[in-house]
């Protein structure tokens, strides 16, 4: 398997299990979009490798190895982020898919040399915390903004869908990390949720308020 492909699979699969999602090959394929057959050819490999254990039906989980490697990668991911957003400038809601494409190229001693030019940061741009040289991970406490109730005030923490319509949106709102929220209302039968930020509401879909990561204020 290509290393970039390898890169692209373990990525995927640390930031569904870090939202506790289920690592389905239908939800890899359709992050990556591509068609499920493909994935499952590809899965196999990286059980093969050692990277994941991977149980028909049950889904995929990443072996301490594949963890590791998944870790350097995100790293390099969100320090491409702060260094497009911090030095060069480029707009927030764009920054996610030029670091995809600049992540590849990174080797463990320029990622270094970033982090500490950039001041050794904890989130990357959306508010996603930023591996250490180590590969440890400080997570801000935080949930789905769907987990909290009506009349809830809160903090956004982090954008976990980094999928660039949706952050454009969000920053057309103001929807950013440190933004103070309140609860207006939670439509029942997975409607939307209701937020009031800086004096306007919003209605947000159930699975735009499942990507937006908050802690009460």
């Amino acid at each position: 398997m290509l290393a970039k492909t390898r890169e692209d699979y373990l990525e995927i699969i640390f930031h569904l299990e870090s939202e506790g999602k289920s690592v389905i090959t239908k939800e890899i394929a359709s992050h990556l979009k591509i068609s499920e057959p493909s994935v499952s050819e590809h899965l196999k490999k990286l059980a093969d490798e050692g990277l994941i254990n991977h149980l028909p039906y049950k889904g995929v989980s990443l072996t301490a190895k594949g963890k590791k490697l998944a870790v350097d990668i995100v790293r390099r991911h969100r320090l491409s982020e702060r260094f497009l957003t911090d030095k060069l400038g480029v707009e927030w809601e764009r920054v996610h898919e030029e670091a995809h494409k600049m992540e590849h190229g990174i080797s463990k001693v320029v990622g270094d040399k970033m982090y500490e030019m950039l001041g050794e940061p904890k989130t990357c741009p959306h508010g996603n915390p930023v591996p250490d040289k180590e590969g440890r991970i400080k997570e801000i406490p935080s949930r789905p903004l769907v987990d909290f109730d009506k009349n809830d005030r809160l903090t956004i923490v982090k954008i976990t869908d980094e999928e660039p319509k949706l952050l454009c949106y969000l920053a057309t709102l103001g929807l950013m990390p440190r933004k103070q929220i309140k609860i207006e209302q939670k439509a029942p039968f997975h409607g939307p949720v209701m937020i009031k930020a800086g004096g306007a509401v919003y209605a947000l879909g159930r699975k735009i308020a499942e990507s937006i990561w908050v802690k009460k204020s």
